[in-house]
């Protein structure tokens, strides 16, 4: 027999193993003679007392068949099986030596036997009746099981799953879909969906069920309002099942959505890095030609000039500026660790103050309410000033109309849990608050989100929160926000207390000195106008120079001139990077001391020898670096 379910060969397995019958008779001939037919198919109990059976039921005995007398003293069969019934789902059989119909009907009614046999019985026939019971009882048992199995699947799978028969009423639902519903399964069954959705939505589940039954198959993407007024995402697959019966799944995938667009945005910010990296490179060598030049200009013009010096060194300073502005972009495109030192938070806000003039306009005023004496915070200074930055635009933008924005500053304890994420301990905490539109708690909660705005399209990057946020968490520190609308919003950035003495910015000499000794260097860059520069510079501290534009060319000087004691090198460079000539100079000249120039943020594959000067660089800073590598 070929079995076609996966539930019949689950029977068949249960009946070809040795099931037990329990049998019941008040004579121990007839027990005998049932044995004897019974006991190569089955595992037989047997006794001449129904009390005695009922005591093995209740004690655990779980017989597939019972097959049971009907005269018995002080028990009828029909009466004992009805008692049966308390302890067991056996297939009940009953055996009778006369013609009680009666009897039979009431075992039918109390005890719900399966057949009947008379005494004498015909061998063949009874053991067919008896193994159609037990393969009936295998049957039963094995039905039961994958009805539970299904149930703990429909009332646990977390996907909300409903059956619905033609005229869209609930046949079945499990504990997810009625909660979807604000409701209990007793009271979703026999209703239809639309009773518990707004008119809109009922209107478009109508439209969907509708095309599915006419059309087959589907699986949609469909937007809801979540339970705390954000949008929830369900992947819903209905599946027509014939007659009019519709199944319908729908799973959330908000948390998939989510995901795919923190990749989409780390693409992004990888882009935005790539840019963000090869502008400043690009700048970096225009403010190295510009600098240069005025530096160099500046030396040349006569004390008479006083005026023409004054302009030049005005145009310095914006340069100046530029300068700063690129190593800002550089921070943002690169992925190395910050650069974390003990900072003096007031002095930074303080020295800010042009900056912030400059950048916020004059309808906001700035209010600084500093601590007495706050301690030094363990943070990137650059970094620091730039999130304090973004907070402020963001609080002008958040007062068209003008407002104050405040700066505060004060040493804090923070007790475990009092700051998400934030271990306890001493902390100096910076806040930025405004007295703008406020934020609603839906658009607070996902101000974190990278390329999240509420400005207009052009107006906003989304990028400054997120940022502020990392550099915060990769100082070790903590954020929080505060904020009501039409009250404003209040931004608190907690840093780590630093324990070491503030670090000073190094102040530049103007006039970098002469070199002790004069020698050959070459210098390598493929921008003509910085090469120009970098010689420049070289000669005026009376070095003598030879220039290359690129590799190869480079290498050709440095076979063919043995009195080149120094190498200065652009490292981004087409052919052949610095990196790649310094390898290669090394070979051919072991020992000769290279310095290394690049406008980018970080560099890769450099021997730990060669020391680097970064783009924009001013004369002094050249000759530094020219003094210690020639000893």
């Amino acid at each position: 027999m070929i079995v076609s379910t996966e539930m019949e060969r689950t029977a068949a397995q249960a009946a070809s193993e040795q099931a037990v019958i329990l049998l019941v008779d008040d004579e121990a001939e007839i027990l005998t003679a049932l044995t004897d037919l019974l006991e190569d198919s089955f595992e037989v109990v047997a006794t001449t007392r129904p009390e005695e059976a009922l005591s093995l039921l209740a004690a655990g005995l779980c017989p597939a068949v019972i097959l049971s007398d009907q005269r018995m003293p002080g028990l009828t069969g029909d009466a004992f099986l009805e008692r049966a019934r308390a302890y067991s789902d056996a297939e009940a059989l009953l055996l009778t030596g006369y013609a009680e119909l009666d009897a039979v009907v009431g075992a039918l009614n109390r005890g719900r036997i399966a057949g009947y046999a008379a005494k004498p019985w015909e061998p063949a026939g009874l053991l067919a009746m008896v193994t159609a019971a037990r393969d009936r009882h295998a049957l039963r048992r094995a039905l039961e099981t994958e009805r539970a199995l299904l149930r703990g699947l429909l009332d646990n799978l977390p996907d909300e799953l409903s059956f619905k028969d033609a005229e869209g009423r609930f046949l079945r639902l499990n504990a997810a879909k009625a909660r979807s519903l604000g409701s209990t399964i007793t009271d979703c069954i026999g209703r239809r969906e639309s009773e518990f959705l707004p008119p809109r939505a009922a209107a478009r589940l109508a439209r969907a069920e509708r095309g599915v039954l006419a059309e087959g198959a589907v699986s949609d993407l469909e937007e809801r309002e979540g339970p705390e007024g954000g949008t929830r995402w369900m992947q819903v697959s209905r599946v027509p099942l014939g007659g009019g019966v519709l199944v319908t799944i729908a799973r959330d995938v908000t948390e998939a959505r989510q995901m795919e667009a923190r990749l989409r945005q780390a693409d992004k910010m990888q882009a935005l890095g790539t840019m963000a990296g090869g502008v400043a490179h690009d700048f970096n060598n225009l403010l190295t030609a510009i600098l240069g030049s005025l530096q160099l200009a500046e030396r040349r013009v006569g004390g008479e000039e006083a005026g023409l010096r004054r302009l030049m060194r005005n145009a310095a300073m914006a340069a100046e500026r530029g300068s700063a502005l690129t190593r800002r972009l550089l921070a943002f495109s690169r992925q190395n660790e910050l650069a974390l030192r003990a900072v003096a938070v007031n002095q930074l806000i303080l020295g800010m103050g042009d900056l912030l003039a400059r950048t916020l306009g004059g309808m906001v005023m700035v209010r600084r309410e500093l601590g007495a004496n706050p301690g030094t915070a363990m943070v990137d200074p650059g970094q620091l000033e730039l999130a304090l930055l973004n907070l402020c635009i963001n609080a002008r933008d958040a007062m068209p109309g003008g407002g104050t924005i405040t700066l505060s500053t004060a040493d804090v304890t923070v007790d475990e849990q009092a700051v998400p994420d934030l271990a306890a301990g001493s902390y100096v905490r910076v806040s930025v608050a405004d007295t703008g539109t406020g934020m609603t708690p839906e658009v607070l909660a996902r101000v974190f989100e990278p390329f999240f705005t509420t400005k207009e399209v052009g107006k906003g990057t989304g990028l400054g929160l997120p940022m502020v946020y990392g550099l915060v968490r990769q100082s070790g520190g903590g954020l929080t926000i505060e904020s009501v609308p039409d009250q404003g919003t209040q931004v608190h950035l907690y840093l780590p207390a630093g324990h070491g003495e503030v670090v000073r910015d190094r102040v530049e000499p103007h006039d970098a000195p002469l070199a002790r000794e004069s020698v050959r260097v070459l210098v390598v860059d493929d921008d003509a106008t910085v090469r120009e520069v970098t010689a420049g510079f070289l000669s005026d501290l009376g070095h003598d120079t030879v220039e290359a534009e690129d590799g190869p060319a480079a290498l050709r000087v440095l076979e063919g001139d043995p009195s080149v004691q120094l190498m200065v090198v652009d490292f981004a460079m087409p052919r052949m990077t610095g990196a790649e000539l310094s390898e290669r100079a090394r070979v051919l000249r072991p020992g000769l001391p290279i310095l290394l120039v690049t406008g980018y943020a970080e560099l890769t594959a450099l021997a730990a020898d060669i020391p680097v000067l970064h783009k924009p660089y001013r004369q002094a800073e050249l000759a530094e670096h020219v003094a210690a590598l020639l000893g």
